[in-house]
């Protein structure tokens, strides 16, 4: 079975390129890929056919059947028994992880309207976390009329030791991390305001458009 392509890739052009940059002596020591997790979460009280939906659209999209996990204690604030479907989940390591990685980067993400990367944001022990708040993007979902949307958070799990070590194995392998940095506007001047006759009237707030 031939080998896939950006795992041949990593050991061609990022082993030796982090090896550079990092120091490593031993192949060895520099990180690479250990798993990645898709995991959707779903409303206990969603009915079967959505639930089974949810499971097709993960196994579709992951390339390896998902599984739906369970609640394992009743919370009564939040109307959940034991027992009850509160996600779908799978978990791809090998060549499974490998395929679907590289589809993610050269296919998924680039195809996504106004798309200008994503955040550089680790979980400070080398591990990247993306959410992705519809599934229609992935070209493996077909967009039919009156279906709901479906999001999910993706876990790139890794070996390296830090942020910062995972950020170079990332961007390397080609993820696509958001350039620049947002600067953040001088506070005015405070000067004396003029005597008015009377206060104007406050201005209502204009509503916030979130994406």
């Amino acid at each position: 079975m031939p080998v896939p392509y950006l795992k041949q890739f990593h050991r061609e052009k990022v082993i030796p390129e982090l090896s550079r940059l990092r120091g490593y002596k031993n192949p060895h020591q520099v990180p690479t890929l250990e798993k990645i997790v898709l995991n959707s979460r779903i409303k206990a009280e969603s009915d079967k056919n959505f639930v089974q939906e949810v499971v097709k659209d993960i196994t579709l999209i992951s390339g390896q059947k998902s599984v739906i996990t369970r609640a394992r204690a009743a919370v009564a604030n939040f109307k959940v028994r034991e027992g009850l479907p509160v996600g779908v989940m799978v978990t791809l390591r090998g060549e499974h992880m490998w395929d679907f990685l590289l589809r993610l980067l050269a296919v998924t993400l680039p195809n996504i309207r106004d798309f200008r990367g994503v955040s550089r944001k680790f979980d400070g022990r080398g591990n990247y976390s993306l959410g992705i708040a519809d599934d229609t993007i992935f070209p493996e979902i077909s967009m039919e009329a009156g279906r709901k949307n479906i999001g999910l958070d993706i876990s790139i799990v890794t070996t390296a030791g830090n942020d910062d070590e995972g950020r170079d194995l990332l961007r390397l392998l080609g993820m696509p991390f958001r350039t620049g940095t947002a600067t953040t506007p001088k506070k005015p001047v405070e000067t004396a305001a003029p005597e008015a006759a009377e206060p104007a009237p406050a201005a209502a707030a204009e509503p916030v458009a979130v994406a």
